[in-house]
């Protein structure tokens, strides 16, 4: 070995030394500005980071009602089937998202109708529930899952109910007032005052009384958005909140549109339900 090879080599087992593997991150499948160099769970949501996030690619999903035409106030089965966008195979393996595999929401046209509920999954790796449409017209019922390997998913079905008269479309202005639910009222401002299409808005809520709060299926609260057009669905969870009667949620509404959002919050084992009304206008 001549002395320039060996400089080489020297040169060489100096930088094998000091430079270091890349550091793994994990991130909060949900909230992505949760990171973190160790494994763990978001600070936020509670949900278990994981090292890297894979491409945001949508699951379809099948929605197969029972009967085929449901009749207003009569029960109705629902089905969901999950689909791997590569091979359309059904999908049977999922990550539980605040305690549950499968969170489903529906509401009705004029917006009045609301329902947070959990489908299970049967071994044929269909998620089943029963449920009842109490009105003719048209409702939105959403899937919130979040499939092994993928990002979180919330995939929207439209339901019509036949019969007369129909529903009309919901006719929304601003509703901040404080509202009374089952055992506690809830009051709500923003920041800013009047929400801005795309920009971030703060909702602060306060409930009273704060004393008996607990988490509900898995977080302090939970917050469904949907546009006065059932176009934009929002489902969200506290970026503050503690267990005392303040929570903060941050929202960015995608268009300048009203929208209702829905909040639900636990005290002494009762799920509390209030909803507000939010005018989003586009930037000045």
């Amino acid at each position: 070995m001549n002395r320039r090879q060996a400089a080489l080599r020297l040169l060489l087992f100096g930088l094998a030394r000091t430079v270091r593997p890349q550091e793994v991150v994990y991130v909060c499948p949900m909230d992505s500005d949760v990171r973190s160099n160790a494994p763990g769970v978001c600070s936020r949501c509670g949900m278990k980071l994981v090292a890297g996030i894979p491409e945001p690619i949508e699951y379809p999903m099948d929605l197969r009602i029972t009967p085929a035409a449901p009749k207003p106030g009569e029960p109705v089965e629902l089905a969901f089937t999950v689909r791997d966008p590569h091979n359309h195979r059904t999908v049977s393996h999922f990550q539980p998202v605040h305690e549950k595999l499968f969170h489903m929401f529906a509401v009705s046209a004029d917006l009045n109708f609301f329902v947070h509920d959990h489908p299970q999954l049967g071994p044929d790796g269909v998620f089943r529930i029963r449920t009842t449409f109490p009105r003719p017209g048209v409702y939105r019922v959403l899937g919130d899952f979040y499939p092994d390997g993928a990002t979180p998913q919330l995939i929207s079905k439209t339901v019509i109910v036949p019969g007369t008269p129909a529903m009309e479309m919901a006719h929304l202005s601003r509703d901040y007032d404080p509202k009374d639910a089952a055992n506690l009222k809830v009051s709500v401002k923003t920041d800013p005052a009047e929400p801005i299409a795309g920009a971030k808005t703060m909702m602060f809520f306060r409930v009273d009384p704060g004393a008996g709060l607990e988490k509900y299926i898995g977080a302090w609260g939970h917050m469904l958005a949907v546009s006065d057009d059932l176009i934009d669905q929002i489902h969200t969870h506290p970026f503050i909140a503690d267990g005392g009667p303040d929570l903060q949620f941050n929202v960015y509404f995608p268009r300048a549109r009203n929208y209702r959002v829905w909040v639900q919050f636990q005290r002494n084992g009762v799920v509390n339900t209030a909803h507000f009304d939010v005018p989003v206008i586009d930037l000045r």
